[in-house]
């Protein structure tokens, strides 16, 4: 724990000593308040739930921002070199791989619990059922460790930045868009239920909607589990690979 935690410390001072975490999370609560307010219709819906005017939305932003935060990840080690220097180091790599998927996902923790004020305004609006909002903050940010862990394995096979964004990027859209509503209807006219059904099973809306909605699932919790863990395993297997 030791070595994660220097690790850690490490990486989220990167962070926060240039400007790209500012501007990825200014961007973020730009968008999530201007969705929730506009096309959320917040006021106009009178959705003290915040499902369908909040939450609905945060995987279409979380898709394309998350990756944008964790591209650097390993490419960043792999172009410069220092993956090379960080074998000789007496620390475990698998130390470094959670110490890293840890400082962003703080980042991103950070950047969801900084969407604070449009919980106090449905509080102060109306009476909301607290516990089920708090779950979907849960499940916003399951959603973006998800996410974070996808690019954490892109990262591991690229050095370069660009290529890690755009390919995690497309991932990630396509778990988003799997399993969001007026794209199953259009495959499910092409493919066979038992394929429309394999493919929505992949996808984050069905995981993701029960927490925003207030109801903590086994099968929620291992989905989430299940990517997170077995993509930090094989980024570990990669760079275990392009070290030996």
């Amino acid at each position: 724990m030791k070595h994660v935690w220097t690790i850690y410390k490490r990486e989220l001072s990167s962070y926060f000593s240039q400007p790209i975490a500012y501007a990825i999370i200014v961007i973020f609560l730009l968008l999530a308040m201007v969705l929730t307010f506009t096309l959320g219709s917040f006021i106009e819906v009178g959705d003290a739930s915040l499902s369908y005017s909040f939450f609905t939305f945060l995987p279409f932003v979380l898709m394309v921002l998350v990756p944008a935060v964790g591209m650097r990840l390993w490419s960043e080690e792999l172009r410069s070199g220092t993956i090379e220097l960080i074998g000789t180091y007496p620390i475990s790599l698998w130390s470094v791989i959670v110490g890293k998927f840890l400082a962003a996902a703080t980042v991103w923790l950070l950047a969801i619990i900084l969407t604070f004020p449009i919980w106090m305004t449905v509080n102060w609006l109306g009476s909301p059922d607290n516990l089920a909002i708090f779950s979907g903050y849960i499940g916003a940010f399951l959603l973006a460790c998800t996410f974070l862990a996808i690019t954490l394995l892109v990262s591991a096979f690229t050095r370069d930045q660009v290529v890690c964004l755009i390919v995690s990027s497309a991932i990630c859209i396509a778990l988003v868009l799997a399993t969001f509503e007026p794209f199953v209807r259009q495959y499910s006219k092409v493919f066979s239920p038992e394929v429309k059904d394999a493919i929505t099973s992949l996808g984050v809306w069905d995981h993701f909607l029960s927490l925003a909605r207030g109801a903590f699932r086994v099968q929620d919790m291992v989905w989430f589990a299940s990517i997170i863990i077995a993509s930090l395993l094989g980024t570990s297997a990669i760079l275990s690979a392009k070290r030996a």
